[in-house]
């Protein structure tokens, strides 16, 4: 059977680059960094050399790079600080967010005393920011702004720069999630007026169970986890050090072969829109994420023309040809659930078809499109 892989918005296959350098680690570099003698002092070098490497391509210090587990913790460190330690009363974000957001911020609501706000969407899902400065000034305290750079389901670029002067025209912190961004686009923290982000390694060809937090200086982010002194006091625990060598060596290609795998993976995209509008005149494309000047370059959210009754045997269909994809984000696989994103922006009626997230990678093919196509032609004319 021929097996596609269309859902690296989820996760991204390995570079085999990456998988042997972290091999290499595992076999030679198994001391704990933080102890003191030779085995310990070798792992925690390639951990400071892996932190001045993304730094130097974000444009940032060393010192502003504090290693996770992952997206969603370096989300978690940034919000629930921001309420606990710095006076924040009250955060904006949208309801199209990231779960790694929206469940972590209703979870501070539950816990502490401060204003939970949602901006405004327009009709394609992108921030109204003339709402965003309504609700700076209807706020007199200290504001958060927490929003995605990237939305991982229907692909929306935020225009991070226009976000990033309103909130330090309105004196407010600006949390962007930009985990399905960094390893993408090429990103300069020190020009961008954001104070906090988040990054995962298995987003860009890495390996799954860390990331990265950006924190700006003299911010006074404090940690999310208590133990030791790790990561500069900002993160308790042993770090794993193969990982993180794995991340550094997946953001090094990434960055070095950015302009050829965005052309590449652009194409990619340009070319199943237009076949699967000649393959099904009525598909609908979800969100932004046709229009390529304002949508990412990785993913397309398609709702197709299919019947309720049928459409519940369509991700089955796909699956027993070999084709992988997401009814919404991976992170809610297995639930029923729509996706909450969709939610906020269709109609009713396309609401009730399938609507399915297809992302690409520079591993994918136009011939494993025309694959896809087809099985997907067939279903709806079966």
């Amino acid at each position: 059977m021929k097996k596609v892989y269309l859902d690296s918005a989820a996760t991204t296959q390995m570079n085999p680059e990456v998988i042997d350098c972290m091999t290499e680690v595992m076999k030679t570099t198994y001391g704990n960094p933080s102890s003191t003698h030779t085995f310990g002092r070798s792992a925690k070098a390639l951990i400071e050399k892996a932190r001045k490497t993304i730094a130097a391509y974000l444009n940032v210090t060393p010192a502003e790079i504090v290693f996770t587990s992952g997206g969603t913790e370096a989300d978690n460190l940034a919000l629930n600080s921001a309420v606990r330690d710095l006076g924040v009363t009250q955060i904006i974000t949208s309801r199209i967010e990231h779960h790694a957001v929206l469940h972590t911020v209703e979870q501070l609501k539950s816990c502490y005393d401060f204003e939970l706000n949602y901006v405004n969407l327009k009709p394609c899902g992108s921030i109204d920011l003339a709402h965003l400065e309504e609700l700076f000034s209807a706020h007199e305290g200290k504001t958060l702004v927490s929003l995605m750079h990237v939305n991982n389901e229907i692909g929306n670029i935020l225009d991070v720069e226009k976000v990033g002067r309103l909130c330090k025209a309105n004196n407010a912190l600006f949390h962007c999630d930009m985990v399905q961004s960094i390893g993408h686009y090429k990103v300069n923290l020190e020009e961008l007026p954001v104070d906090f982000t988040a990054a995962s390694a298995h987003k860009f060809h890495g390996p799954k169970g860390v990331g990265f937090a950006y924190v700006r200086k003299s911010s006074g982010l404090q940690p999310l986890i208590f133990g030791g002194q790790q990561e500069r006091g900002h993160r308790a625990g042993t770090e794993s050090v193969h990982n993180i060598v794995g991340l550094e060596k997946a953001f090094e290609l990434a960055n070095d072969n950015l302009a050829e795998e965005q052309e590449k993976v652009k194409g990619l995209k340009t070319y199943f829109i237009e076949k699967l509008k000649e393959a099904i005149p009525a598909v609908k494309f979800n969100g932004g994420c046709e229009d390529l000047d304002n949508s990412t370059y990785t993913l397309v959210n398609v709702c197709l023309p299919i019947p309720a009754e049928k459409a519940v045997l369509l991700l089955f269909q796909l699956d027993l040809n070999g084709i992988a994809c997401s009814k919404g984000s991976a992170c809610q696989s297995g639930s029923e659930k729509g996706s909450h994103v969709l939610s906020q922006i269709l109609s009713e009626e396309d609401l009730n078809k399938p609507s399915v997230r297809f992302s690409f990678s520079g591993f994918n093919t136009k011939e494993e499109l025309d694959y896809v196509i087809k099985v997907l032609q067939d279903f709806i004319a079966s």
